[in-house]
């Protein structure tokens, strides 16, 4: 594996874990309660931990082919949750669980919330997955 393909996977690992970490600190040490499109982007992101890690760890690029269909789910979830939180017309018809999907537990700036970190670690994630993939495309030609 070239050091390039190394490097992203490290990236890629390092990004879902920050968000991985950032999220149990959110819930965990602030006693946050995470709602249900918090939950599904958890779902997401959680195991790419794992297959990223993994495909580090065996040196395999296939390995990590799941990474850039979840990671690409997961934006779809975060912008709907962030859509949420800052249209009010969608935030009326919410009818999300005992924690409401409009709630905003950090409004950094006015527009950094919880939903847009997962978010940017998804494009993120995605964006660099795609590099790759577009960068083996070209070398296997």
């Amino acid at each position: 594996m070239k050091k390039s393909m190394e490097t992203a996977l490290f990236l890629l690992w390092a990004t879902s874990l920050v968000a991985t970490v950032g999220s149990l600190f959110f819930s965990e040490v602030l006693g946050y309660a995470p709602c249900e499109l918090c939950w599904y982007q958890r779902i997401l992101m959680y195991p790419l931990v794992l297959i990223y890690g993994t495909a580090l760890w065996k040196k395999k690029w296939d390995v990590a082919f799941p990474g850039i269909i979840m990671s690409g789910i997961g934006i779809f979830v975060s912008i709907y949750h962030y859509m949420l939180q800052k249209i009010p017309s969608l935030s009326a018809a919410d009818t999300c669980g005992l924690v409401p999907c409009n709630g905003q537990y950090i409004n950094v700036f006015g527009f950094v919330t919880i939903p847009f970190l997962a978010g940017t670690a998804f494009i993120i994630i995605f964006i660099i997955h795609l590099f790759v993939v577009v960068k083996k495309g070209r070398n296997d030609v």
